[in-house]
Order: structure tokens, then sequence, then C-alpha cells
């Protein structure tokens, strides 16, 4: 029971389950130091769904790691999902130090990390014994954040100066507001700073949910909070739109409670965000259709001020 939310109510969704989680579950690298995870998953049930989660670059010193986001994480697992949390190269806490020609970014080793992942989640059940045996390696999510959100549109597809990324065995995305284009929609100072923003969305065919918020102005573009849902607009895959009402770019607060992440701490649009983002996940990776219908439903009636949904 949360006392603090009020419209969000008319979203259905499955009721929580108990949870479990695992930290740190630590793989080996090359010639660095070992990729630190968190594995959150629910403590019963097998053939569980997994979802890759891509933290973001944002001024906390802690959430921008596994142990971030938990207000979205958490609820996530509790419906179902077993949830893989990373800490990337680029985290401050526990990521490669600002002497590497890639910091303090490292946008390639962070792709690089999610496959990594990938490749040994058989080592991943090892370390965590009462999920092993539980996942299904063939219904695969990739999600992130903000930055999050660009490592993971690499994952699903987008290409970068030609490069492809893109990992076959992830099967749908949901990109949380993630950058736009790049190159001449920047500011100049944002396209010197951040040249490996301009990728090219329109080669991702896999499902994708792109998420944003009504009122996430970037200071990269000075096109406005539209910046956000480039994804949406130029990738074939892109089957749904989420725009959040009366947020930015913490979606409400899903990096974590009272965080320096989260300018607007609206439980009501916390909960949505979490609600219809599970929702459209369970229909993409074949757990329950019923609550995407009726969040959509219900944003059309008594939910209509929290958030609207376009779709194609």
């Amino acid at each position: 029971m949360n006392r603090l939310i009020d419209l969000a109510r008319h979203l259905p969704t499955p009721d929580p389950a108990l949870t479990i989680a695992y930290t740190p579950i630590r793989l080996a690298l090359p010639d660095r130091p070992a990729l630190e995870l968190r594995l959150t998953a629910p403590a019963e049930g097998r053939d569980l769904p997994i979802v890759l989660f891509s933290h973001g670059f944002g001024p906390s010193n802690y959430i921008p790691s596994k142990d971030g986001y938990a207000p979205l994480v958490q609820f996530w697992a509790e419906r179902g999902l077993a949830v893989i949390q990373p800490t990337h190269a680029s985290s401050r806490v526990g990521g490669l130090g600002p002497e590497e020609p890639e910091a303090p970014f490292y946008w390639r080793e962070r792709v690089a990390e999610m496959r990594a992942i990938l490749d040994r989640l058989d080592e991943v059940e090892r370390q965590a014994p009462a999920v092993a045996g539980r996942l299904d390696h063939d219904r695969i999510a990739v999600a992130g954040h903000s930055f999050g959100g660009h490592t993971s549109a690499l994952l699903l597809g987008a290409r970068l100066n030609g490069e492809d990324f893109a990992d076959p065995r992830i099967g749908a995305g949901v990109l949380l507001a993630a950058p736009g284009r790049g190159g001449d929609t920047l500011t100049p100072e944002s396209a010197a700073r951040f040249p490996f923003f301009d990728v090219d969305f329109s080669t991702i065919h896999t499902p994708l949910l792109v998420v944003c918020g009504a009122e996430d102005d970037p200071h990269f573009t000075p096109r406005g909070p539209d910046w956000h849902a480039d994804a949406f607009t130029d990738a074939p895959g892109a089957n749904a739109l989420l725009t959040i009402a009366k947020v930015g770019h913490g979606l409400g607060g899903i990096a974590g409670l009272d965080a320096k992440e989260t300018e607007a701490e609206l439980p009501d649009a916390l909960e949505a965000t979490r609600r219809l983002t599970f929702a459209w996940l369970a229909r993409s990776l074949g757990i329950d259709p019923e609550p995407w219908d009726g969040g959509r439903a219900a944003l059309e009636g008594a939910a209509a001020d929290l958030a609207t949904i376009a779709e194609r």
C-alpha cells in the first residue's frame, strides 16, 4: 500500500511478490578490475525473463552503479522479472579511473560490459544459487536511463559512425529519458564533447518503448523535451512512446528517492512510470498483455492527467 499515489491506482499491475537479491556478483574481465553486478529476482517461479539495466551518468556518487535505481528495479522484480544491474566503467564509485583514454564516459566499454553479462549468464547464476536454473536465457530485454539509454540503444541496433553494436540475444528494449540525435542537433559545445551521441536510430528493428518526461528540457540541444523522443521517431522497431506529465529527467524518481537525480519527486508520476514500463515489458516478453491494455485504457479515462501513449 502506497498512500502517496492517487491517479496511478487506475493503472493495473500485478500484486508484488517476495524478491531476493545477490550483490556483488563479480565477473572477471581481462586487463581491468572485475565487473560487479546486482541481480534482483522473484523468490519463486521459473523461466524468469531477464532485463539488463544500464544506469546513467548522474551527479550522485552511488546511484550510477549497481546500487541505484531501486524504485524501478525492485518494482519490476516484484512482478516477475529478473533484473541485472552492472556497475559500469563510467561509475564514480566502482568504475574505471579517469586516466584511461575513454574516460570519463567509457561508452564503448559500457556496451562491452553488457555483452559480457550475456556471454556469461551461466556464471552469473552460479553466484546466485537461489536463482540458478530459473532464468530464461531466450527472453532478454535491455533498459537504460539517460546515458544508459545510449548504451541500450547501441545494443538494440543503433549505429555510430556506421559501426554495428547490436546483440541478437536482446528481444526488447526500454529507453528512459535517453539522448536524442547528436551532431548538428546539439549545441556546438555539446557536439564537441559528446561526438558519440551522433547515433543512427533508424537501424533499430527490435521492439522498443521510448519513455520521456514532458518537462525534460535538455541542456545539450536547443530543441527542447522532444529531443528525447528521437528514437521513437527514427527507429522502425519503436512501437510506443510514453510521455510522463509534469516531470523532467528523473521521471518522478526512478533513480532513487530523495536523490540529486530526482529533480521532481512525484510519487504518482513515479508509479505511472513503474507500472507502464512493467506493463510494456510484460507484453513484449510474453508474460501478460493485459496490464498494457488496461493502462492504455486508464490513460484515456481516470488517469488521463498522468501520461500519454503514442503507438504505431
